[in-house]
């Protein structure tokens, strides 16, 4: 082994930077500077007159959450690896001599902003920024759903039903332990998914209901740019459709069309839409019975061309950067989906703009 030279590190950053350093091309495109109002306004540090060691900077905090959910990882991963990788160190500022967030910290960190309700303000924050850019809501927007997994619960039949009914199981209430491990927002479903053809080539004529346990994130992407502007978390069992009328429809959007699967297809949304000034795109649903008339099936795939982009969305946070809840309640499910849902605006906006610059 040769004796470590004063250039190794640059050298080996340099190379980072040609093998193409995703948190270098954050750092270059995204002006985390922006984040601190809402930052400092959610944590209420004190002025540090009563001393003690100071607390870390809170945009470099925030930087650390962004690592964690591109990366899908754990508190003491994240100080681990941190420690670790030299494209971390220089994401976040640091020098091999510094003092790294250890896990509980960094814990701390999001349990402080997710106590002060600050995922929302931090969202609007960089979604003011991409407006900045140039990106505004445009050509209408989409609606979907999708469900976010959540470590299933051990409840007995009697605790299910204390839960559903919105109560404290009795069991729980002298053991804070144990409650402080259970998860009364998250809910089962089922999800439904395509039967797959047999050995024999035949298809089931049912489809498949595979029982899920965990949140649901609810979304509405613009057409034009595909960000996404609007969301909500919910406990799996919500329904789709009801959450149209609770504040996802961008009234900003240049556009007025709404696109959404037949899920959000009733009479209340419709009656909402048409008040609100909004032009429905969604799915019309197969009468109780009898086959889809041609041009309603016509119609909805001219739709589904425009609404599969949400698809996309989905399959970039649940493939890119695992997108799974792994703490309790649904304050901070809230949290983790809302970070997922700013991370990915961010990977969207450094996708755009290396576009346009080779364009």
């Amino acid at each position: 082994m040769k004796q470590p030279g004063f250039f190794d590190v640059e050298e080996r950053l340099a190379r980072l930077s040609g093998l193409g350093d995703q948190l270098e091309a954050f750092s270059r495109t995204v002006d985390f500077e922006v984040f601190r109002p809402d930052l400092e306004k959610a944590l209420a540090y004190s002025d540090g007159s009563k001393g003690g060691r100071p607390p870390f900077d809170p945009v470099l905090m925030f930087k650390i959450l962004v690592i964690q959910t591109l990366n899908n990882l754990s508190d003491e991963r994240t100080e681990y690896l941190i420690n670790d990788r030299l494209s971390f160190m220089r994401f976040l500022g640091l020098g091999l001599s510094d003092r790294v967030p250890d896990a509980k910290t960094v814990w701390l960190f999001r349990e402080r902003l997710t106590q002060a309700g600050a995922i929302e303000g931090l969202f609007n924050r960089f979604d003011a920024t991409l407006r900045n850019a140039g990106y505004l809501p445009m050509s209408g927007q989409i609606l979907d759903a999708t469900l976010v997994a959540a470590p299933k619960q051990r409840n007995t039949k009697a605790e299910k039903a204390d839960l559903r009914a919105g109560r404290l199981p009795e069991d729980w209430q002298d053991k804070p332990a144990k409650l402080s491990h259970k998860d009364r927002h998250a809910r089962w479903t089922l999800k439904f998914t395509k039967a797959k053809r047999q050995d024999d080539g035949t298809i089931p004529s049912s489809d498949l209901a595979i029982p899920f346990f965990g949140y649901k994130s609810h979304v509405s992407i613009d057409r034009k740019f595909r960000f996404i502007r609007k969301w909500k978390t919910t406990d799996a069992a919500a329904s789709d459709g009801a959450r149209l009328r609770e504040g996802l429809l961008d009234k900003t959007n240049t556009a007025s069309s709404v696109w959404a699967d037949t899920a959000y297809r009733s009479k209340a949304n419709e009656d909402f839409m048409d008040k609100e000034g909004f032009v429905s795109k969604v799915h019309r649903k197969k009468p109780h019975l009898k086959p889809m008339p041609r041009h309603i099936q016509k119609s909805n795939a001219g739709k589904s061309v425009i609404r599969s982009r949400v698809e996309h969305v989905f399959a970039d946070q649940k493939s890119q950067t695992g997108l799974f809840i792994r703490t309790v309640g649904i304050t901070r499910a809230t949290m983790r989906i809302g970070l997922a849902n700013i991370v990915y605006n961010m990977r969207r906006f450094l996708f755009l703009e290396r576009l346009n610059a080779s364009a």
